[in-house]
């Protein structure tokens, strides 16, 4: 039976008068106060669910006559009216509708009620489904799903929480891509891209799992295979003007200069290849699209310098030549110091005072701009007899490394024009936006899942959540009802 708006107010009415008598009988007991603000936030949430369903019902039943006009077609209102169920924050309603099709049996077409309330495309409610979201971006499904359910005493499943994540991150990559430009007097001198990848544990596919008749893996076989993540992000920072003396220290202190100018409105991407209409784009390429896209929009006049600080993937490089081909390529030194690690203990004990002597030696080398004697010295020890083949390997792939690098290693030049030379911002957002979530023990991924979530991730690392969920709301509304709802 279907309550009048003016029955479910007086039911209201009924349980807010419940909720003052229990309040007032517990004011003469010696009851914890975290015990009332449970029960009353329980039978509040009664009391919303009345109300929001007097709110519904008032809108009416969406009976516009026997026929309807609509997007060159006529319309007839089918026979009773058709459930449809809805979950709130406070709780599960089961609206009654009259609905519109071309004929009884078929498809329907219009439903004028879900069009005046704004009704999402899923069951769940756009305040549902953005407190569902928030927890899943940070835990895994299964916690999420725990953590909302121990809160409002509903959730979602497991499943339905992860379909969700795709539905509600169907908008994300446009409103990244057209995000205004930061305030440019909030703007550092320069600007700076970074980008790298990170792996993503795969689900196989339903016919391999099918296919296959081994229940044990073969020896070298992987328990899954991964799928590479491409990292990036864009921030402006000022420049701060350093010596190779002044490098040194901060490494060996491991500690960064107080008076170092922090990065300024920092934004991430993470894109995985996947298929568009049957065009397969790789993530670096995509990756490096939004990025070059963020640099036009937040220095149209191509005032600042542009730096794109990276390791030494060739791949990534590659692509910074075909998107950001005025960029000053810049190899991190924390890649460079770790080759040099590297080729230390090709000759000295690990963590010995003798490697460490041999590491600063060389860095101060690069740092005033003498690669190619680095590479010259390293060449010629390579050829010590007491090199076992093992290390001799080591200290090859090291030299290739530099040689293969060596146009994006002037470090005397980058310190005195006050560029970054060392930066964890690639690697700290591989590990924030895609290890973090991605790869917590016995998660696996399809390609669409996997980039939903990271669509979703870094809105949310960006700072954009709540300014995303408006926009994707009102997208799915133009989507559903040609406008948003009034």
């Amino acid at each position: 039976m279907i309550l009048t708006k003016e029955k479910l107010f007086l039911k209201a009415q009924a349980e807010l008068t419940q909720i003052i008598d229990m309040v007032t009988k517990a004011l003469g007991k010696e009851q914890r106060i975290d015990e009332m603000e449970r029960e009353l936030f329980s039978q509040v949430q009664a009391v919303g669910r009345t109300l929001l369903e007097a709110y519904v019902v008032g809108q009416g039943d969406g009976d516009s006559g026997q026929q309807v006009q609509r997007e060159g077609q006529r319309l007839r209102r089918l026979q009773g009216r058709r459930a449809r169920r809805y979950v709130s924050i406070f709780g599960e309603l089961m609206i009654e509708r009259f609905v519109y099709a071309v004929r009884e049996g078929q498809k329907i077409e219009y439903a004028p009620l879900d069009q005046r309330l704004g009704l999402p495309a899923g069951e769940f409610s756009y305040v549902l489904e953005d407190w569902q979201q928030r927890l899943c971006v940070q835990q895994s499904y299964g916690e999420a799903v725990t953590s909302l359910k121990t809160l409002l005493g509903l959730a979602p499943s497991e499943r339905a929480a992860e379909q969700m994540t795709q539905r509600v991150a169907t908008d994300a990559e446009l409103f990244q891509l057209y995000q205004a430009p930061p305030p440019g007097q909030e703007e550092g001198e320069i600007l700076v891209v970074t980008a790298d990848g990170k792996g993503v544990p795969m689900r196989r596919p339903l016919e391999e799992r099918i296919r296959s008749s081994h229940p044990r893996r073969g020896k070298g076989e992987k328990a899954n295979k991964k799928q590479m993540a491409y990292v990036g992000a864009v921030y402006s920072i000022d420049r701060f003007v350093r010596t190779a003396e002044d490098v040194l220290e901060e490494v060996a202190r491991q500690q960064r200069a107080a008076e170092r100018p922090s990065p300024q409105h920092k934004q991430v991407w993470a894109e995985m290849t996947r298929s568009d209409e049957g065009k397969v784009a790789t993530g670096r390429e995509r990756v490096f699209m939004e990025m070059a896209f963020a640099c036009h929009t937040r220095d149209l006049q191509r005032a600042k310098t542009l730096v794109c600080l990276m390791d030494g993937e060739k791949a990534l490089w590659d692509e910074a030549d075909q998107w950001l081909p005025r960029s000053v390529g810049i190899l991190d030194l924390f890649h460079v110091l770790e080759r040099l690690w590297q080729a230390a203990y090709c000759f000295h004990p690990e963590r010995s005072p003798e490697a460490a002597d041999f590491v600063s030696h060389h860095l101060r080398m690069l740092l005033e701009g003498k690669v190619g004697y680095v590479i010259g010295g390293l060449k010629r020890m390579r050829n010590r007899d007491e090199l076992t083949g093992e290390k001799r390997r080591t200290l090859n792939a090291v030299i290739t490394y530099y040689e293969n690098n060596r146009q994006h290693m002037q470090y005397d030049e980058y310190l005195s024009a006050g560029y970054p030379i060392g930066s964890g911002v690639a690697e700290g957002a591989c590990r924030h936006l895609v290890k973090d979530r991605m790869e917590c023990t016995g998660m696996r991924w399809t390609v669409p899942g996997a980039q939903a979530m990271l669509h979703l991730r870094a809105i949310h690392i960006n700072g954009s959540w709540n300014k995303y969920m408006n926009y994707h709301i009102e997208a799915e509304q133009a989507r559903l009802y040609g406008h948003t709802a009034a």
